[in-house]
């Protein structure tokens, strides 16, 4: 029958849709895979069966041998026989019949020959041995190279060739003959280089890398999402081998790598994709950024890993096998490396890998070089400064309340201290407007099909769903997730603070813990008032503390009861009582600079407090600062004249102690240490007289201030940069810590010259040039009566 099927045409073959051309391009390669993997299948028979035919040697069994184990044969079955008495008859026949049946058991098991052949019975050893045949070893075995087989009407015929055998003693010689000539190279001596030389070749060497890593890291700004590949390149410059300039360079590379990624990283943080995500079908642009996402994000984390391994290696004085940087060289490279992630730690809050660097720049805080440690605590204070919205400050002090627990608190103090340069106190009392303003509330369906017609119900569906996406664009933090965030904070640092009172009371901790209880204890929980209070006396009480750490103590407590602490019955008379009795601790020496915190005590526990404070407690305490402004330096007298103005101003009657005239009875007792009883109504503040003679200006202008009763207007009013300040605020400006007076001291103006001066200048000059003359008479050598010169000039 003839083939009918026509060829398809031209056009038809074009008509062809997509999917079923890739279905046929499909069959066709797997036809030749499956037949590639035949061909290989039938290769492997092949060399198994070449390599059997080869490994095949048939043995001769020697006789003795086999009279010998047919012995120990006959042994064992005689010992392992049963004995006939214990056997059935039937049994016995059984057996019996076996025995003449079972062939098999009597074969010689190493022969070759089927077991229907007859043995022969005069055969011996040698006949067998004799039908082997031989092999001869003379010649070495060619090893064999198989080739593609041939197929013909009887079957496959296989191919092989000999593989060729090289000259291998023609190789040795031509090998031993290019050693000789590579030790012949070796033995021509090198140049040798003068100093000059190798630091001339030092700079090139150095220069061509400054250019290589310049080029590199405009390149990648330039254009970043091209470019993203060349960060690789540059950061393998991190293992720089040459050990003239490896420390130079990887130190350039690492500050060159920090800049790069804190100007191409992006302001938000980069997810992984989904399996979903990366099977979907996306545009050019999108992929260009995923990619370019990608990249960035794995080469930062290598980078850090960098950063992190070199810190390692210098902790733990570890160097590489190749030696190329010394130890010393390692410090170096460790301050660059804690410095570049310092810089990422304030710069990248928001990206990749944030807490990674802050679980490494932590532990860093409490280091023994002081360098580091200070950088890494900068670079926290920084942090905690700029950081508004709370995530990175909760992220940072998880891991210092982690660390002070696992050291058992035995940390540096500025470790702790980095705690009062949290942004909560004004972030809380800051009121946003758009915390302020309410919340949006959308219309539920059921309230849109009761009052709203067909039409209006469309129109509001559209609005609604634009001021969704206008607040998705704004991204405006709420006021709720804000003190979250800053309660979660604030409950961990006083965690710590409460730990560390109560079971490290003589760390050196404790000031650090004293002075954060002074700025956060307005927002401790009522709950904890009475007993925080109680631990604070019993801390005053016990005399181990210092005069700064009473102090705090005394703030802190104060601090609590302006607060919330408003609502409790608790009268802080003993605070009061111990603040009055350790003024006098103060001088214009080292404790010069407790009397800032001595301002804040005074400021909490009366200015705040002055409807809870008596006349005689005020007038006590007026009176002892007034002496002990005698006994400090300038700008504390300026703070303490200051606080003394609020108490003129805020408390009645005061201008009682600018009377000579006594108000009672008793007799003024500066000694005793009790304020409500010291009778200070009976005495006057002469101490001001002598202030207003003191050398510093401010101070002299207080002092009049006050004797003029602290009027706010008038003659004795004070200029506006002094009564618009507080007293801490004055403690600060007229501070004399870089040995600079404030205000400046004036120069001297020459005084007016007079007639006898003008004369005396004259002949002054007119000796000089006579004198003048005279040198240069002599240099020439000409003769001069220089007495007779001396006379005349003299007469002149």
């Amino acid at each position: 029958r003839k083939n009918t099927k026509r060829v398809p045409s031209f056009r038809k073959l074009l008509r062809t849709s997509q999917i079923k051309l890739d279905n046929k391009l499909k069959n066709k390669q797997y036809k030749q895979k499956s037949a590639a993997k035949k061909y290989r299948k039938e290769q492997k028979k092949l060399r198994e069966a070449v390599r059997d035919a080869i490994s095949r040697k048939p043995f001769p069994l020697e006789e003795c041998k086999k009279k010998k184990v047919a012995r120990k044969w006959e042994e064992k079955e005689e010992e392992d026989a049963l004995p006939l008495d214990m056997m059935d008859e039937d049994d016995l026949k059984l057996m019996e019949d076996l025995a003449q049946k079972a062939s098999f058991l009597t074969r010689d098991l190493s022969s070759n020959e089927p077991v229907h052949v007859k043995k022969r019975k005069h055969e011996s050893v040698i006949e067998k041995y004799e039908k082997v045949p031989r092999r001869l070893q003379t010649e070495p075995e060619k090893e064999l190279i198989h080739l593609l087989p041939i197929k013909d009407k009887s079957g496959i015929i296989p191919q092989t060739v000999e593989k060729p055998v090289l000259n291998v003693a023609h190789d040795e010689e031509e090998d031993t003959e290019d050693m000789e000539e590579a030790e012949d190279f070796n033995e021509e001596p090198l140049p040798v280089l003068t100093p000059e030389e190798m630091a001339a070749q030092r700079r090139q060497k150095l220069q061509e890398r400054k250019m290589h890593i310049a080029s590199l890291a405009s390149a990648i700004l330039s254009e970043p999402d091209s470019n993203i590949k060349k960060l690789k390149e540059l950061r393998a410059m991190l293992m720089e081998q040459d050990p003239n300039v490896a420390v130079i360079v990887r130190k350039l590379v690492m500050v060159s790598l920090m800049e790069i990624f804190k100007d191409i990283a992006p302001s938000y943080k980069i997810r992984p994709l989904t399996e979903a995500e990366k099977a979907a079908k996306v545009k050019k642009e999108t992929q260009k950024l995923r990619e370019f996402e990608e990249g960035l994000v794995s080469q930062y984390k290598f980078y850090l890993e960098n950063l992190e391994q070199t810190i390692k290696d210098w902790k733990q004085r570890k160097l590489k096998k190749s030696n190329v940087i010394s130890l010393k060289a390692y410090k170096g490279l460790a301050e660059i490396a804690v410095k570049c992630l310092c810089e990422l730690l304030v710069a990248l809050p928001h990206f990749n890998f944030h807490n990674n660097i802050i679980v490494l720049i932590v532990p860093l805080m409490n280091d023994p070089s002081k360098m580091i440690s200070e950088l890494c605590v900068e670079a926290v204070r920084k942090l905690f400064k700029q950081d508004k919205l709370g995530y990175a400050s909760l992220g940072v002090v998880k891991v210092i309340s982690g660390l002070v627990r696992g050291r058992n608190y035995d940390v540096r103090p500025e470790v702790l201290k980095v705690f009062l340069h949290l942004r909560i106190k004004e972030v809380e009392l800051q009121k946003d407007s758009e915390d302020v303003a309410p919340k949006k509330k959308f219309m539920t369906y059921k309230e849109k099909r009761k009052n709203l017609s067909r039409m209006q119900r469309k129109w509001k569906k559209a609005e609604e769903k634009l001021e969704r996406e206008l607040l998705e664009a704004e991204a405006s933090e709420s006021k709720e997730k804000k003190l979250k965030l800053h309660t979660e904070t604030l409950n961990i640092v006083f965690v710590t603070y409460f730990r560390i009172l109560k079971k490290a009371q003589k760390s050196p901790l404790l000031p650090a813990v004293l002075e954060g209880l002074a700025k956060f204890a307005h927002l401790i929980n009522v709950e904890f008032f009475d007993d925080l209070l109680i631990v604070l006396h019993s801390l005053i009480a016990s005399g181990d503390l210092s005069y700064r750490e009473n102090l705090h103590c005394v703030l802190s407590a104060f601090h609590i009861l302006s607060g919330q602490g408003d609502v409790l019955n608790i009268d802080p008379m003993k605070f009061y009582t111990h603040l009055y009795k350790t003024l006098f601790s103060l001088h214009a020496g080292g404790t010069n600079e407790d009397i800032e915190i001595v301002l804040q005590c005074l400021d909490v526990m009366f200015a705040k407090r002055r409807k809870q404070v008596s006349q005689q407690r005020a007038l006590a305490f007026l009176k002892r600062l007034s002496i002990l402004a005698l006994h400090v330096l300038p700008n504390s007298s300026v703070g303490i004249l200051a606080t003394n103005r609020v108490f003129m101003q805020t408390f009645p009657r005061m201008d009682l102690l600018l009377d000579n005239e006594s108000q009672g009875s008793g007799v003024y007792l500066p000694e005793l240490d009790e304020p409500e009883h010291c009778n200070a109504q009976n005495t006057a503040l002469w101490e001001l007289h002598l202030l207003q003679r003191h050398y510093h200006p401010a101070v002299q202008k207080f002092a009049s201030h006050l004797i003029a009763g602290a009027p706010t207007e008038g003659s004795g009013a004070l200029p506006l940069d002094l009564s618009q300040r507080s007293a801490t605020e004055l403690f600060e400006i007229y501070c004399m810590k870089g040995m600079t007076f404030n205000p400046p001291v004036a120069s001297v103006t020459p005084r007016r010259k007079d007639t006898f001066s003008q004369m005396d200048s004259f002949v002054d000059e007119e000796l000089n040039k006579q004198l003048q003359q005279h040198l240069s008479e002599t240099v020439t050598h000409k003769p001069l009566d220089f007495a007779k010169h001396l006379k005349e000039s003299s007469l002149a």
